[in-house]
């Protein structure tokens, strides 16, 4: 059976892929996730933060729109709370490419372009095969409107593609208002791959201590269903790679990430939920449906149940919503 798949220019063994996780901040971690199957990891983010910690641009920031309120720095950790400074992160990703064979991906997390330059082309030489930008960004600033947001992301991509000569892949979030517009600017601006769909974690609120506290809630399967819809959607429209993250969890769940369009599927939750042996039974679990169903590769799914080459299109547009509530039926 072939597994074998094409992302960001690497050839890999299978689109199973480590998301990123605290799981990556151990090299020993990194090398039961290459032998239990893995076929690239994407390392822990280096938060921008973390980069401009105690920088004046950071400091202006912060005293900007909703940040303005004193409080609101007391919920962004200490300096001494970051497991990884960019120098250690730098040297993380040196012992990782001669700890393991399989790809290692760099990722930046934050909005900016800032220092991201900078650090971007240090990931590089230090021997990152690839690196995410994973744009993370709530615009609560009611002025800012859309076109000022796209040019945001578009700018960062660009600013980091001109910097390095690694395939650069970008991970946004669902709430564009035209999310097929945007992945073709993306495309444009050179992104080699698009990852839907960042999650956005939500913080809850403490009735008890009339608080607003973090809180993490991993993901299930079910979550999958939005970036198979996009992903199917946009397939042969843009030439950049798509990967799906957020609710692959069974082998079905990253088979159905392959029918859609995407290259890889991303896991993170199932890993953190089963430990990191589940990734080999992921790849069991594929590999027996396809022996069941005659399938010979990957590559051969790929794409065959997009909204360019499945038997109803409609099916990914308006014409679901409706035959969804027409069909169900209430239990009273």
């Amino acid at each position: 059976m072939d597994l074998r798949t094409n992302y960001l220019g690497l050839e890999l063994k299978n689109p199973i892929v480590v998301s990123p996780s605290p799981l990556t901040e151990k090299l020993d971690n990194m090398k039961k996730m290459e032998d239990a199957g893995a076929s690239a990891i994407v390392m822990h983010s280096l938060f921008e933060e973390q980069i401009t910690f105690m920088s004046e641009d950071l400091n202006e920031n912060l005293q900007q729109g909703t940040m303005s309120f004193s409080e609101a720095l007391s919920f962004f950790p200490e300096e001494q709370d970051y497991k990884m400074g960019p120098d250690s992160y730098l040297e993380h990703i040196r012992k990782a490419k001669e700890s393991v064979a399989i790809p290692v991906i760099g990722s930046l997390n934050g909005v900016s372009v800032g220092g991201w330059q900078d650090i971007a082309a240090k990931i590089e030489q230090a021997g990152a095969d690839a690196l995410e930008l994973n744009v993370y960004y709530i615009p609560t600033n009611p002025d800012l409107d859309g076109a000022h947001v796209e040019t945001l992301y578009l700018d960062l991509v660009q600013a980091v593609k001109k910097t390095v000569n690694i395939p650069v892949a970008v991970k946004i979030g669902p709430y564009f208002s035209s999310t097929a517009n945007m992945a073709q600017k993306l495309d444009a601006a050179g992104a080699d791959a698009i990852v839907m769909f960042n999650r956005f974690y939500q913080p809850d609120l403490d009735l008890e201590n009339l608080e607003v506290k973090p809180d993490l809630t991993l993901s299930a399967s079910w979550e999958l269903r939005l970036a198979l819809r996009w992903v199917a959607i946009l397939y042969s429209r843009i030439k950049a790679d798509m990967a799906i993250t957020g609710g692959v969890h069974t082998g079905q769940d990253a088979l159905k990430a392959m029918m859609s369009g995407a290259k890889v599927a991303k896991m993170t939750s199932a890993i953190l939920k089963n430990g990191i042996d589940h990734i080999n039974t992921v790849l069991a679990e594929m590999t027996q449906w396809m022996e069941e169903k005659e399938y010979e590769s990957i590559k051969q799914m790929q794409g065959s149940l997009s909204q360019a080459n499945c038997p109803n299109p409609a099916a990914f547009e308006r014409a679901n919503y409706m035959k969804i509530l027409t069909c169900y039926t209430p239990h009273v």
